[in-house]
């Protein structure tokens, strides 16, 4: 009975690494001079970030998101209101924010296939924003104009590729 434990307890600490190994970090910061909310989904939630601060998201393997930075916010506990992409008032965001939002989507591949990942202005502009990669481009999106950023629905030619297992940064006012 002893052995059959152990044998359950290494092979869920084996499952535990192999899911983080397929992970992707991303380390959100704060460059403005002003207080900036982030959020994400499905994976994030959100907080608050003084101007230099940053915030470390683990993404699994498999998952599709964005993030996005909210601004002009004021919070009471976990509800309030953003004046750019609000999440319906919380301050743990688990759905889109409003118009407009500047965003930093993501497809982290599963089992080892490569990674996605652009910046999105369809849903329109309201942070100066940098996305990149450890493994490929920076996307630098510093207006409303952003030709490295998707700029309409139809606009599918500003994805980029990215070895799976890599470092994500996201950097508001760059």
């Amino acid at each position: 009975m002893a052995s059959r434990a152990a044998i359950s307890v290494v092979f869920l600490l084996l499952a535990a690494f192999a899911a983080s190994a397929s992970a992707a970090s991303f380390t959100i910061t704060n460059n403005c001079g002003y207080t900036v909310w982030p959020a994400g989904i499905p994976v994030g939630g959100g907080v608050q970030l003084d101007p230099g601060q940053s915030w470390n998201v683990d993404v699994p393997a498999g998952t599709s998101g964005r993030f996005w930075g909210r601004t002009g916010c004021s919070f009471n506990g976990g509800s309030g209101h953003c004046d750019s992409g609000d999440c319906a008032g919380a301050l743990s965001c688990s759905v889109s924010g409003q118009t407009p939002a500047t965003l930093a989507e993501y497809t982290i591949g599963a089992n080892g296939a490569q990674d996605f990942y652009d910046i999105s202005l369809v849903d329109g502009f309201n942070q100066p924003m940098d996305f990149s990669c450890s493994t490929g481009v920076n996307i630098h999106c510093p207006g409303d104009q952003c030709p490295e950023a998707y700029l309409f629905p139809s606009d599918d030619t500003k994805t980029h590729a990215c070895s799976s297992n890599s470092n994500y940064q996201v950097t508001f006012c760059p």
